[in-house]
């Protein structure tokens, strides 16, 4: 039996936008990095056409928020592996920036040091690492979320988050709830939007259509308290979108979204970023 006869459906779909010239971007697969226990996990990192020698590049790390063992049980692979995964970083690549995907066993930990070796390994790697972005999707955004936070040990240039559950507030379970149900890492349980850095710029997008149970809902609550508190926001909402959109709904509107997440990381890790 082939390796995709036994993986769900899912994690074989690519995102519904394309760019050409992905064959020409190069793949650095099973890079070692530490783990936060001390041991070996792995990245892969994507390269841009043509990256000169010695370049220093911006990066988007696209966060695992599930373990791999858990994720692979369940699922058929890594989540470093999944089709969205790698054509998400090749978008990314395709747009100037290096994008990391990677393994993980526990979630919360594991991000912490894979960011650490970013910037402590950053010339090696051919990383910039005062430029380093994050994007994340669904149940993988809590964790996401955990980097933006004012006390975070690393710091994010920008954040792109997309279809996830975000802050328990107000009282609200749903996170906790899903988190539980399905075993994502929730790191930011009873952290409130006054906790998160003021100066990092967010793009979420919200899927019309969700139809996990408190998702719409909590993304709705944190827009409302991000403007109330004035922080960096960028919104954009699928009135017609299904939960995961950029994957299964191939529509002008999910494609334009993809288009304008890609532009929000290249504005803030090419652009402003480079003219700091």
């Amino acid at each position: 039996m082939s390796e995709d006869a036994t993986r769900h459906p899912s994690t074989t779909t690519p995102v519904v936008y394309h760019m050409p010239g992905s064959d020409a971007i190069t793949v650095l697969r099973e890079v070692q990095s530490r783990a936060a226990d001390g041991g070996v996990l792995a990245m892969d990192i994507y390269l841009p056409p043509d990256t000169a020698k010695g370049a220093r590049l911006p990066a988007v790390v696209i966060v695992a928020g599930y373990p791999d063992e858990g994720f692979q049980k369940f699922l058929g692979c890594r989540f470093k592996d999944m089709a969205s995964s790698q054509s998400w970083a090749r978008l990314m690549a395709l747009s100037g920036m290096a994008a990391i995907t990677y393994t993980n066993r526990r979630p919360g930990d594991d991000l912490r040091a894979l960011v650490d070796h970013l910037v402590h390994q950053a010339p090696v790697l051919g990383i910039d690492e005062r430029r380093i972005g994050i994007w994340a999707s669904s149940g993988n955004v809590p964790l996401a979320l955990s980097l933006l936070m004012r006390d975070a040990p690393a710091r994010v240039r920008c954040a792109a988050l997309l279809y996830g559950y975000m802050l328990d507030l107000d009282g609200a379970t749903a996170v906790a709830d899903a988190a539980r149900g399905v075993g994502f890492a929730n790191p930011c349980a009873g952290r409130t939007i006054a906790d998160l850095s003021t100066d990092v710029p967010l793009f979420i997008a919200r899927a019309g259509q969700d139809q996990f149970p408190g998702l719409k809902e909590s993304i709705d609550a944190f827009i409302a308290g991000a403007l109330g508190r004035n922080l960096p926001l960028t919104f954009a909402n699928h009135p017609a979108g299904p939960h995961a959109f950029d994957l299964f709904d191939a529509s002008d509107t999910s494609r334009e979204i993809v288009r304008r997440v890609l532009r929000f990381l290249q504005f803030h890790l090419l652009e402003i970023a480079h003219a700091d």
